[in-house]
């Protein structure tokens, strides 16, 4: 049952990104309390913010589909699926650290709690690496 659960959370958790994927594309009307405007703290110095976009929407449409295959992964209890989980969990962070536009106003909005999820994922593979293989 908790295998089932945490495959489940982890596909829930991977599709949330889906929502940036959303803003970046522009598919809606931005609003200030959406979070991310589609600036970086990193990047907004080297190109403009209109290009960054596209770049964020593959970014964040590969962590949606990795943590997909991750979540996957463990329904079917394969071997591959802590590498994949280690993996996701990485670039989600990374994609969420470095579209961060360095303002501390709506973390929540602008992937804090992703990144919160991201990091118990990690602390969890690497502590319990068998976890999410038990029956």
């Amino acid at each position: 049952m908790l295998r089932f659960l945490s495959g489940v959370f982890i596909i829930l958790h991977g599709l949330v990104h889906l929502w940036y994927l959303t803003l970046s594309q522009g598919w809606v009307e931005f609003q200030s309390e959406m979070g991310w405007d589609g600036s970086s703290l990193l990047l907004s110095g080297f190109t403009s913010d209109s290009a960054l976009r596209p770049i964020a929407s593959i970014l964040y449409l590969l962590s949606t589909v990795v943590f997909l295959a991750g979540g996957i992964g463990v329904f079917m209890q394969a071997e591959w699926t802590r590498s994949v989980l280690m993996a996701a969990a990485v670039l989600s962070s990374a994609v969420i650290l470095l579209f961060w536009d360095g303002n501390g106003v709506m973390l929540v909005q602008k992937g804090i709690l992703g990144l919160l999820i991201n990091l118990v994922i990690l602390g969890g593979l690497l502590v319990f690496p068998q976890f999410l293989m038990a029956n």
